[in-house]
């Protein structure tokens, strides 16, 4: 399947989204299908089902992170890229840990967004990522012991004040601490962060 051939099932409650969701990737070439709520898309579903998910994390009744469990409970591998508004380290791990290919937070960024389907599509046809692992050690060891504490604790969770407490040090220097490891891991967000972690964790 193409690039330009996918399907991209979008699960949002807000028409809004939905509406400009669907004209964006309509203008690059992909075809979309639209649903409320998690139950929805949850009744839609077979297996014969192919594409990608785009899922909202806070929906009335389902939520996005617990329709993305119930799908690969189902035997689900469809690539999903969650979206919110409201993003935490607690719900990036738990989307990646179910193998989301993307976190994003909204507003979202046209780029990231279509780099993102652009990887789940890459899922479909069998054509991963190579080398990433590799790259990922290159840069975690480049980390000094400190910051390597300082990004353990960051993917775990943890707040500033709660690992300068642990670490006994200021609520400043961790914060130099966790720019420095962003910096050095070649990231921008937080979910980048976990991402990356979790994928090339041993």
């Amino acid at each position: 399947m193409s690039e330009a051939e996918s399907a991209v099932f979008i699960v949002d409650d807000d028409a809004a989204v939905r509406d400009s969701l669907g004209l964006l990737l309509s203008l690059h070439g992909y075809r979309t299908a639209f649903f409320a709520d998690a139950h929805a898309f949850l009744k839609a579903w077979s297996p014969a089902l192919q594409g990608v998910l785009l899922l909202d994390v806070r929906m009335p009744g389902m939520d996005g992170l617990t329709l993305q469990r119930a799908l690969r409970e189902r035997g689900c591998d469809m690539p999903t890229i969650i979206i919110t508004g409201h993003g935490d380290v607690d719900s990036a791990r738990a989307a990646f840990r179910s193998r989301a290919v993307d976190y994003l937070e909204k507003p979202l960024h046209e780029e990231q967004l279509i780099r993102a389907i652009e990887e789940a599509c890459s899922q479909l046809s069998g054509k991963g990522q190579g080398g990433a692992s590799a790259d990922y050690g290159r840069r975690y060891a480049s980390l000094t012991p400190r910051e390597r504490q300082v990004m353990e604790f960051v993917v775990a969770g943890r707040h500033n004040r709660e690992i300068a407490e642990i670490l006994a040090i200021s609520v400043r220097t961790v914060e130099v601490h966790k720019a420095r490891v962003m910096q050095k891991i070649g990231v921008v967000t937080l979910a980048d962060l976990v991402r990356q972690h979790l994928q090339n964790a041993t």
